[in-house]
């Protein structure tokens, strides 16, 4: 029997990418899966069910349980839809996936704004969306005294823990995205349950697009083990999904083998005074400290990347 027997979920972005590597995955594990995907291009535009469809065809084919939906998790009725595909269908919700999202890569002082916000709304509202209405089923059971360990696994990026130039839109909102689900771990666990997000790095259509990256995880194709694909993070997924998993409130950083735990934001020097400071006070006093910011990434492939890019 598999870690996910008789669960149901949904994964939007389910139709391509990391997104329907975790599906055919919950599928093998014997859950049942709603893939949902607009079918959208990476950077969002258009729209095509197929993408979701085929993804269930392959789950079927395989003796697995799955339904496609085509909504817009920036739309809010799209996104009620979602979660009521999965309760109309498989009579109930244990686990939301939010993988959808889109790039509109461009440095801050060209960034349009509807590049701005048109990538806030697909990650961020997103999320937000089909997460608030999965809550609101989930509030729902445990009021009527049903007690089911539920999972939301929100997907942010080392683009938003990290920071990444070209990309304040996207990082922005994966670094709003791991906020929000460290509040929706300590709102939701009265619901039973549980919130975890993870930060991937994995060759899609979109991180291909990354300068830097897409020669980078070229080369292990065709290796014995390539640690750049998209399969690799879906493990990971599934664990934090399973309901013997006790994790919650955690971002998780995931590529190929390797599988770190983030810390979060962490105060690591500090002065002190009596009274209030004066500026030119508090500057002597913190001269100390770094002038400038430093964000480190381990990992040899992680340094690999960074090595390419010059940094």
């Amino acid at each position: 029997m598999g870690s996910l027997e008789g669960r149901v979920a949904v994964i939007t972005g389910g139709g391509r990418g990391l997104g329907r590597e975790h599906a055919l995955l919950f599928a093998a594990e014997g859950a049942k899966v709603v893939v949902n995907d607009l079918g959208g291009s990476a950077e969002g535009g258009g729209s095509d069910v197929s993408a979701a469809q085929s993804v269930v065809d392959e789950i079927t084919a395989l003796g697995g349980e799955a339904v496609a939906n085509g909504d817009s998790v920036t739309d809010w009725e799209g996104a009620r839809r979602l979660i009521a595909t999965a309760i109309d269908t498989f009579g109930d919700l244990h686990i939301l996936v939010n993988n959808a999202g889109i790039l509109r890569d461009r440095l801050l002082v060209n960034m349009s704004e509807d590049e701005f916000d048109s990538v806030i709304n697909v990650h961020l509202k997103g999320t937000f969306a089909v997460t608030r209405h999965a809550a609101e089923y989930w509030r729902a059971e445990a009021k009527k005294g049903v007690e089911i360990d539920r999972s939301l696994i929100n997907t942010s990026s080392g683009s938003g823990l990290h920071g990444n130039p070209g990309q304040t839109n996207y990082g922005a909102a994966k670094a709003g995205i791991a906020a929000m689900t460290q509040i929706a771990s300590k709102e939701l666990e009265r619901y039973h349950v549980r919130a975890n997000c993870i930060a991937p790095v994995a060759r899609t259509r979109l991180t291909e697009a990354t300068p830097g990256l897409g020669q980078v995880m070229t080369e292990t194709i065709g290796s014995d083990f390539d640690s750049w694909h998209p399969a690799n993070i879906s493990p990971l997924v599934a664990l934090l999904a399973s309901e013997k998993c006790e994790f919650t409130g955690h971002a998780f950083r995931v590529m190929g083998g390797e599988v770190g735990l983030y810390q979060g934001w962490t105060v690591v020097d500090q002065v002190e005074s009596d009274s209030r400071w004066t500026v030119e006070g508090l500057a002597a006093a913190t001269k100390h400290m770094p002038a400038k910011a430093e964000s480190k990434v381990s990992g040899k492939h992680a340094e690999k990347a960074k090595a390419n890019r010059g940094e």
